[in-house]
């Protein structure tokens, strides 16, 4: 009973986007219009969240330094769309965000601190390409802290929902690990399911 209710939540909190996804900068503000951003792509919600599952999968610095490293990436990738530079393959690479992060929670690999702090890096720079090409009239500095602080919230999220299973079964016992990885599993499934739509 406690898997499918965990499932169920997990799910639903990630499937709910806001009714006011893409506000309009001129009408609610940058710093709104770039927090609404993130929560409108399930793919980034998929793959924020995830980041925090992975950080806390690994446990220890990489809680703090994995989902730290992909706002910093992110927001330099942002800033590489800004100023008109050319990153190739950007949605392709997203949607391949959605698949690795899905893999690598669900596998549950633990890789030193560096080694997942480069890996999801790696990919928010892509993640931050995206949120800066569709900037339209906001003011960049506001749009670039409404985005970061949702990203920083998707990943508590995901440390969250780790620590809540940790509670529920134990410390990072068998149960609460398999717990973890049946969401990674599932949006490794959500990722394949965005490569085929």
């Amino acid at each position: 009973m406690k898997k499918s209710a965990i499932a169920a939540l997990y799910i639903l909190a990630v499937g709910i986007s806001p009714a006011f996804a893409h506000l309009n900068p001129d009408d609610h503000g940058s710093l709104a219009s770039g927090f609404s951003h993130p929560l409108f792509g399930m793919d980034h919600i998929l793959v924020m969240v995830a980041v925090g599952l992975w950080a806390w999968q690994i446990g220890k610095q990489a809680i703090w330094i994995v989902p730290s490293a992909f706002v910093g990436a992110m927001v330099l990738g942002f800033a590489l769309a800004v100023v008109g530079l050319h990153l190739p393959l950007v949605e392709p690479l997203i949607l391949t965000s959605v698949l690795t992060l899905g893999l690598l929670v669900a596998f549950a690999i633990n890789v030193p601190v560096f080694l997942g702090a480069s890996v999801v890096a790696g990919f928010a720079l892509f993640h931050g390409y995206a949120h800066g090409g569709e900037i339209g009239t906001a003011t960049q500095i506001a749009y670039a802290a409404g985005f970061a602080i949702a990203t920083t919230l998707l990943h508590a999220l995901g440390i969250g929902i780790g620590g809540a299973l940790n509670a529920i079964s134990g410390d990072k016992t068998r149960m609460t690990m398999n717990m973890t990885r049946v969401i990674g599993g599932l949006t490794f499934v959500a990722g394949i399911g965005f490569f085929a739509a």
